[in-house]
């Protein structure tokens, strides 16, 4: 009989891992976790979710009529649902988890687990801070450590000890219950008359234990959705951040151009004004890391028709975009640097001027996008480290990475005298109208 109550034992060990490892695994729950402060309706779905889980236990036991006792798990699931939800969620799932085990007639079981579920929303309560529930221990010579290194804070170590207090307050009230009350409330403990002391320890350090296994689980969880979500903001600061790098240094060269036309020509520079306005209401008027190729050639050609005011004839613009590109996504100001590059460095310089092309197109998923130009080209040695050290480019260059980590290519060809092109290849990412048609 001893083997079988320690099994038991061990068994419902490893079902409270399994519940615990099951629920981490659902968005839901995880978003559920996340949160300290909830509303009415949130803390009853969260009891909802605890008190089907634990309610199954409960009847996994009542119907193998007590040969599976150690798949009883309704205690601690109160308990659990008051310390992560409150009172009204503690006791609602207590409520529902006692329902197998009142069929049955084990009457007691619903003021026993509707009073613990509401014992574990007081214990979140007193609780210095609700981050504080994650840090109990079923250890006690470690809470006791704690209370006597961290004298600074006796509150949050007082916390620990008193949460470890309540855990064995509970299951010995149930086991006092079922002493006086056998068949009206189920209390998994030795069957022999004068059981030795430790059997009685290994419970205790079992009911300890099989709340502070779900914690542990479903904080690491809760850890790593906090990176995941630290991650996704240090992505967007980063990309905010060269994003802003990259429109300044537009608007610097493009407020150059107009202060040179005010003397030599002033009605071509209100009309640089005009489309500079233009260009700078499209600016602000987007946020998002994305925009459709279609847009971003239209900004091209806004941007460009600027330049051409300030070099005349000698700045060529062509074309040659696939029609299946046009409602591509790509990323926001993609295209700018690279073209205010190639009238910068390529062609600003050279005296006959020249032209700067365009072209896109698909192949197997892949949007393939081409800027290049007949100026000057890049030395060699520059070459080497333009991905790198190229205002333009490497901005570009790092945008991309940000967004698409290995998934995209971006290379560099260019000759003294011949001209620079500039290719990237990125994962196809269609807009909703693109997917339709």
């Amino acid at each position: 009989m001893l083997e079988s109550y320690l099994v038991s034992l061990l068994v419902k060990l490893g079902a409270m891992a399994s519940i615990a490892s099951v629920l981490a695994r659902s968005n839901t729950f995880k978003s559920m976790l996340m949160r300290e402060n909830r509303t009415l309706n949130q803390r009853l779905s969260l009891s909802l979710w605890l008190a089907l889980v634990f309610a199954a236990s409960v009847a996994t036991r009542v119907a193998s009529h007590n040969n599976y006792q150690g798949a009883d798990l309704g205690l601690e699931g109160s308990l659990l649902a008051g310390i992560l939800g409150g009172y009204v969620t503690g006791l609602a799932a207590g409520i529902v988890i006692c329902l197998p085990a009142m069929f049955r007639g084990e009457l007691l079981t619903l003021p026993l687990l509707a009073g613990i579920g509401v014992l574990g929303g007081l214990l979140r309560d007193f609780a210095p801070d609700p981050a504080e529930i994650w840090r109990f221990s079923p250890f006690f010579d470690l809470s006791i450590y704690r209370f006597f290194k961290e004298r600074h804070n006796h509150r949050r170590t007082s916390f620990q000890l008193i949460f470890l207090a309540v855990v064995l307050v509970a299951e010995a009230l149930r086991q006092t219950l079922g002493g006086f009350f056998d068949r009206q409330v189920f209390h998994l403990g030795p069957s022999t008359a004068n059981p030795h002391p430790l059997t009685i320890v290994a419970l205790y350090l079992t009911t300890l234990f099989a709340v502070a296994i779900p914690l542990k689980i479903w904080n690491s969880t809760r850890n790593e959705k906090k990176l995941e979500e630290q991650e996704r903001l240090l992505v967007e600061a980063r990309l905010a951040a060269l994003t802003s790098q990259i429109n300044p240094h537009f608007l610097f060269n493009t407020l150059n151009s107009v202060s040179s036309l005010i003397r030599t020509d002033p009605n071509q520079a209100r009309v640089m004004v005009v489309k500079l306005s233009k260009v700078l209401r499209r600016l602000l008027r987007k946020h998002e890391n994305f925009s459709t190729l279609r847009d971003e050639l239209t900004f091209i050609e806004d941007y460009l028709s600027i330049e051409v005011m300030r070099f005349g004839d000698k700045l060529r613009f062509e074309q040659d975009v696939a029609a299946d590109t046009l409602d591509m996504l790509v990323p926001s100001m993609l295209l700018q640097p690279l073209v205010e590059n190639s009238i910068k460095h390529g062609l600003s310089s050279k005296v006959e001027g020249g032209t700067i092309r365009i072209r896109t197109h698909r192949t197997e998923s892949r949007l393939h996008l081409l800027v290049e130009d007949d100026g000057i080209g890049i030395p060699e040695a520059k070459l080497a480290t333009l991905l790198d050290h190229g205002i333009g480019v490497s901005n570009v260059n790092e945008r991309l990475k940000v967004l698409f980590g290995n998934e995209y290519r971006m290379w560099v060809d260019s000759q003294p005298g011949a001209g620079t092109r500039i290719q990237i290849e990125v994962p196809e990412l269609q807009t909703a109208l693109a997917a339709v048609s």
